[in-house]
Formats: structure tokens, C-alpha cells, sequence
């Protein structure tokens, strides 16, 4: 099936990353049903208690910070198990943690603690993550960057700490979903973050400072939805792909069916970008709340103030609405994020990548669609779904 492989933490993988997306898009059953099929699942970590009816019964109408983290260290712990034991000793199972988050330090932790096989982190520069890691020697890192600036200035620091990235996310904020790379809206599209101007900026980089191309192997994320375009990015030099609304919408995804029909049925014309409230720029479907609140959003900006946090989370380490910063977003992310998991559509936000899906409308496996992107061969329609469980995992050669 495939003639090349992405080697990460000593193991030889399909060069498929399936990529975080929360609150508890990629929890324990997608990553661990990518792990089984020889790639590399990744379980998002912020908030996980929406998983888990007794964690949320437990910090039920609490405002601890202290307490509502603590749960989600457990459910963390919880999850990263369970793909590991879905896994069965396939692939890898990765946590994503958002450096943005106040937490982010706990959760790095934790995700070592509980067997994580790597660390993948973005929303922001992850310069301390060597440090957090330490006592983890054999746990992968993967820095999730936009621009070969970011690259040089990550290699750089971790030089100097005797480390270097296991791999790298390159991801284009023109195409991703989510939280996106650039400072700005009006910079999405910047030439910068070209893939092609990426890879051969960072061959040079690499040269300058002596590493060997295929020791940090670098992985291209956003837009990627065709085979073609997994084959000519693997003969570019880069060692793996990433794609994270294609497995939102598959059938082992942790979301709510009705997320998933969100994300599939979505056209061109009803995806916006938007400031978010870390101060980011975004990517979602317009479902009839982002529509109202970006209709209102000038306003809300102009009424800015510093106030508490609505669910006693303060999940972000700058949040535009807590804080009062009237030039990024002004509303809850962790709210509604938590309505999308439970598939309220018209109070969630629903983040999305902007190009189109591997099979339309349609949910498939995440076998189906590994072996779409490493072969081109495309299912047949029908119900034929296969359950994770019983699943023939993808082939590794």
C-alpha cells in the first residue's frame, strides 16, 4: 500500500497524523482507532470531563478552577488509556496541548504520566516543552508551526537544551480549521506559509545548522483531502500529512452525529474566519449562533470589560472576553465548544477546515479514509460501515 513510512519514537508508521480538535472531537475512540491502523492518533486534551458523566456530576455547579482541572487530569488519564488499549500496540497515540491553555504545564504532565506516546502543541511557540517533559525522555515532541521562522527559532532554543523536535506540524492557516497560525485574518494567505516555500526554507535552515533532513521530519497539515495531494507532499520531501476535519466527520469520531453533519454538509460560502477570544484567528462553519454573535461582535467589542469567567474554568491564559480585550473575540469558547461535542447546532461552534471532504457528505471509516489518502482507492457507497472494534486495520506495507 505504501512505498513510504514516517518514523516517530522508534516506530515506523503510515504517513497519515490525524490531528487534535476539542472539546472532545479526538478523544479515546478516534485516536485509538488511528493508532490501530498504523498512523498517528491524536487525543485533544482540553476539557475532557464532557466525556464523562461522573467527572462532570463531581464539579457540578462549581466555580473551583482547582476542582474543574482536576477532573479533566482525570479524564485525560482516562482517555489516553483507552486508545492505547483500542490501539493494541499499533501506531501511536499522541495528546495534544494547547499551549494557550492556562493548564497546559498539568496536562503535558499528565498525558507523560498516562502512557502518551508524543506531545503535539500549538496555539502559541512551545519553547518550554523540553523542560516539561524531562523526566519523559522517551515521550515523542512535535511543535505544530505555520512558518519557517517559527521552525528556525524552535530548533534554535531546543538546540540549546540538548533537544530536538521529534517531528514538526507545518500547517497552512489559509486551509486548517480551528485555531489557525498567523497573527492576523488579513494574513491567512501570506506566502509565507506556502508549503512549498516552507519545505525549501527548512532545508536550508537544517543546513545551517548541521541536522539531517529526516531527523526532524516534517509533517504538512491544511488542506489536505485527496490522495494526489498526499502523494505529491510525500515527493516534496515532507514525511506525513495531517488532516483534522476528515476524521472529525468519520464513524469512529468522539462527536455527536449531528457535529459530524455539521462539518459534512458545510459549503464553501458557510465557513468564516473570525478573531477568536485567545486572540487568534479561526476557522468554523457559520451555524446560526457564530452568525448572530459575528453580526454583533462590534458591539460586544465596544462593551468590552474585564469580568469573571463565566464557567469558572478560566481555561485560556488571555481570553478576550475575561480580560476585557476589545479587539478579539468576546464570548465563552469553552462553552461552546462543549455545546458542539454534544451536537447542539444552534449554540455551538463548529470549527472546520475550509476545503472540501474525502467523501462528500458521506462518514466512513477511518479506514476508508487511510487507504483513500495513501491509495486513491475510494468505497463503494452504502452501509457498510465497519465498527472500530471489529475494523481489519490498515496494512503497513
Amino acid at each position: 500500500m505504501n512505498e513510504q513510512w514516517l518514523t516517530l519514537a522508534g516506530r515506523r508508521l503510515l504517513p497519515v497524523v490525524q490531528g487534535g480538535m476539542g472539546i472532545g472531537i479526538s478523544a479515546h475512540r478516534l485516536a485509538g482507532t488511528v493508532a490501530r491502523n498504523n498512523g498517528m492518533g491524536t487525543i485533544a486534551s482540553i476539557d475532557l470531563r464532557h466525556h464523562h458523566p461522573d467527572l462532570l456530576a463531581r464539579v457540578e455547579g462549581t466555580r473551583d478552577k482547582a476542582a474543574i482541572e482536576a477532573v479533566n487530569l482525570i479524564a485525560l488519564d482516562r482517555e489516553i488509556r483507552a486508545a492505547k488499549a483500542l490501539a493494541d500496540g499499533h501506531g501511536l497515540v499522541a495528546v495534544n496541548v494547547m499551549k494557550a491553555v492556562s493548564a497546559h504545564a498539568s496536562l503535558v504532565r499528565q498525558a507523560c504520566e498516562s502512557g502518551a506516546d508524543a506531545i503535539v502543541m500549538g496555539a502559541g511557540l512551545p519553547l518550554d516543552l523540553p523542560e516539561l517533559t524531562a523526566a519523559h525522555p522517551n515521550v515523542a515532541l512535535i511543535p505544530i508551526l505555520s512558518d519557517s521562522r517559527g521552525v528556525s527559532l524552535v530548533l534554535r532554543k531546543w538546540m540549546k537544551k540538548g533537544r530536538l523536535p521529534d517531528a514538526i506540524v507545518i500547517e497552512h492557516p489559509a486551509h486548517a480549521g480551528g485555531h489557525l497560525g498567523a497573527s492576523r485574518i488579513e494574513d491567512l494567505g501570506d506566502g509565507r506559509f506556502s508549503f512549498d516555500r516552507v519545505l525549501t526554507e527548512c532545508r536550508e535552515i537544517y543546513a545551517s545548522l548541521g541536522i539531517e533532513w529526516a531527523r526532524v521530519p516534517l509533517i504538512v497539515a491544511g488542506g489536505i483531502h485527496r490522495h494526489e495531494q498526499v502523494k505529491h507532499w510525500l515527493g516534496q520531501g515532507a514525511a506525513g500529512v495531517q488532516l483534522g476535519t476528515a476524521f472529525a466527520v468519520t464513524e469512529e469520531s468522539d462527536a455527536h452525529p449531528a457535529f459530524k453533519e455539521v462539518l459534512a454538509t458545510a459549503r464553501p460560502e458557510d465557513i468564516a474566519e473570525f478573531t477568536s477570544v485567545a486572540g487568534l484567528p479561526a476557522r468554523a462553519v457559520l451555524t446560526p449562533w457564530l452568525k448572530r454573535y459575528l453580526s454583533r461582535e462590534t458591539a460586544l467589542q465596544a462593551k468590552a470589560k474585564v469580568r469573571q469567567c463565566l464557567e469558572g474554568f478560566d481555561c485560556l491564559q488571555a481570553c478576550g472576553l475575561r480580560d476585557g480585550v476589545a479587539r478579539i473575540g468576546q464570548f465563552c469558547i469553552d462553552l461552546k465548544l462543549a455545546q458542539a461535542v454534544r451536537g447542539d447546532v444552534a449554540r455551538g461552534l463548529f470549527f472546520r477546515g475550509r476545503d472540501p471532504l474525502p467523501f462528500g457528505e458521506r462518514i466512513r471509516p477511518v479506514a476508508d479514509l487511510m487507504r483513500y489518502l495513501l491509495t486513491g482507492e475510494s468505497p463503494a457507497d452504502g452501509p457498510d460501515a465497519v465498527d472500530a472494534a471489529d475494523a481489519t486495520p490498515v496494512a503497513i506495507a
